[in-house]
């Protein structure tokens, strides 16, 4: 049998690539379907690999820093304001003093990542059980991969390439530090392997992720339960009032219970801890008792007409 190796070799010394290794096709248009399945079987294959069962992911803002970053910055400034204070020094010092204030979430999603994967790592399991995940980029990011970096775990990073921004943190595991062209098949990743969510502040694009997983949960298309916890009520609750959206009959009553607030890592952590043992410690499908464990798509609200992903 001839070796893939020895086609391939063959293949080049004849000056024309095989499709699968020609650049041109690849990144064209007509090579957009093989871009988009190589995002899912190259991760498939990644989780398989380090028996990456399921996991907890975090989002948050990409502009939180960490405490020792934030209040590094304002000693710079100050030494800036007091030899030339200018009026933009002052506003990016008083910028810069909110951006400490704001540290307090980067060092409670570390905290709680840690507490996360020292408990997870204590579960007698073939696999890897709620494995810390995270967008793999600086900020909340950042935060979760360290904090579970740090207690022992392993710890995935679903980066997006983008023209902007994005590098990957060092703190992701190397073996599980994934880029994705596509976001789409980044968030199928995010839902499909994640049995809890928890939201810190963040912008824009933290809320298209969390708006996307609760859509998923108020249509019921995920055959399984998935918790969403709302790290930092005081920064939350002015922002996401859907009381108004009931009045008008845009969503139901119960449709703003699809969160619980949390304050402090060790509460976020009970909260955690306790759902994921009642609701996901065994799991309720034999799809999801495996590495990884893929949620099962609805086709119809009902157990006789659930499909694999």
């Amino acid at each position: 049998m001839t070796e893939p190796q020895d086609i391939e070799s063959a293949n080049a010394r004849e000056g024309q690539p095989l499709a699968y290794m020609d650049p041109d096709f690849l990144n064209s248009s007509d090579g957009r379907p093989i871009r988009i399945l190589s995002e899912y079987l190259e991760p498939l294959r990644r989780f398989r690999r380090h028996k990456i069962q399921d996991t907890v992911v975090f989002f948050g803002s990409a502009r939180i820093l960490s405490r020792e970053g934030a209040v590094a910055e304002v000693e710079r400034l100050k030494g800036h304001a007091r030899s030339n204070p200018t009026d933009d020094l002052q506003a990016q010092l008083k910028r810069a003093h909110k951006a400490a204030e704001w540290s307090r979430y980067y060092e409670d999603a570390r905290q709680l990542a840690g507490l996360l994967t020292q408990w997870s790592k204590t579960l007698k399991q073939p696999r890897e059980r709620f494995v810390v995940c995270s967008g793999g980029g600086p900020g909340i990011m950042e935060a979760a991969n360290r904090g579970a970096s740090e207690a022992g775990g392993q710890t995935v990073g679903l980066n997006i390439f983008l023209p902007f921004e994005q590098g990957a943190n060092p703190y992701i595991t190397p073996q599980l530090n994934f880029t994705f062209r596509y976001f789409f098949m980044r968030k199928f990743w995010f839902a499909y392997l994640s049995k809890a969510i928890v939201v810190f502040p963040g912008g824009l694009g933290t809320l298209d992720e969390m708006f996307e997983i609760l859509t998923l949960a108020q249509t019921q298309k995920l055959a399984k339960r998935m918790d969403v916890l709302l790290y930092g009520p005081e920064y939350w609750d002015p922002i996401l009032n859907l009381r108004p959206m009931v009045e008008w009959g845009a969503i139901s009553a119960e449709d703003v219970n699809l969160f619980t607030r949390v304050s402090t890592p060790q509460e976020a952590f009970e909260v955690l801890r306790d759902r994921l043992v009642k609701y996901h410690l065994q799991p309720s499908h034999p799809q999801e008792n495996r590495a990884p464990g893929i949620a099962r798509t609805r086709a119809k609200v009902t157990p006789a007409t659930d499909a694999p992903a």
